[in-house]
């Protein structure tokens, strides 16, 4: 099997290294990751320059691939051709915060794991619900442990077309874990604020701001698993269409 690891933190990021080091169990593993963070960058294809890769060397010294496009770039530049061989499985993390609700918009990690859907191969997105303002490294031995555990599944098993999964983990060890539920998308609720800003010639800008976010700890959800000492896992789809309004928009005078 050939997994092709990818985060949107960043190709020196510790949970990428961490997550490449989990799936080198299940088969070959290639690393392809932006050279910098893009962390809430969203679902991007780079059209408008050309994109650039160069080798580096991970912290273990193992190779990687760095390439100065977003996460789906990453990705799209994998599967379209510049891995020669076959990828069966890309896996996208581990991203040190929870990616819940609406994240999953505006997620690098999850958007990776969506371009490889697009493309036709499995993708899975990893993420670790770390302390707010925690200091020091994280720990991400539980996190690369479910991740191991979910990627030989979907190995084995094969996805739905179309669909991906979103996996989210507490910060726990492993031995502290309730167990795994599959769930959906909760709610999550933004605390955004515009700060409004002067620069040294007096010319305006702004700054989106706000505290964390928090969520509804609704039984069943991403965010209530993860309160409850769960792994969550939901599973996306790329078919964004509401069905369920299609029969009164057809009422409407058009």
């Amino acid at each position: 099997m050939h997994i092709l690891v990818t985060n949107d933190d960043g190709v020196t990021a510790p949970g990428l290294l961490a997550l490449a080091q989990a799936m080198r169990a299940l088969g070959r593993v290639t690393v392809f990751a932006p050279d910098r963070n893009w962390s809430a960058s969203g679902h991007v294809k780079t059209m408008d320059r050309p994109l650039r890769v160069r080798e580096v060397t991970l912290a273990d010294g193992s190779p990687a691939f760095a390439c100065d496009g977003a996460p789906s770039d990453c990705v799209a530049l994998s599967l379209l051709g510049f891995l020669k061989e076959k990828v069966d499985l890309v896996i996208s993390g581990i991203n040190p915060n929870a990616n819940l609700g609406h994240d999953v918009t505006y997620s690098g990690t999850v958007t990776a794991a969506m371009e490889a859907v697009i493309a036709g191969v499995p993708g899975v997105a990893i993420s670790l619900d770390s302390p707010e303002n925690h200091k020091g490294a994280l720990y991400y031995r539980t996190a690369a442990a479910v991740a191991h555990q979910v990627a030989s599944q979907v190995l084995e098993k094969g996805l739905p077309k179309g669909v991906l999964l979103n996996v989210n983990v507490p910060y726990l060890r492993q031995d502290q874990l309730k167990g795994v539920l599959i769930t959906r998308q909760g709610l999550r609720v933004y605390r955004d604020e515009l700060d409004r800003r002067l620069d040294p010639r007096g010319r305006p800008y702004y700054w989106i701001g706000g505290q964390a976010p928090t969520g509804v700890e609704e039984p069943g959800t991403d965010f209530g698993a993860l309160r409850s000492g769960y792994v969550s896992i939901t599973p996306l789809q790329l078919d964004l269409t509401a069905y369920s309004a299609i029969s009164e928009l057809e009422q409407w005078m058009w």
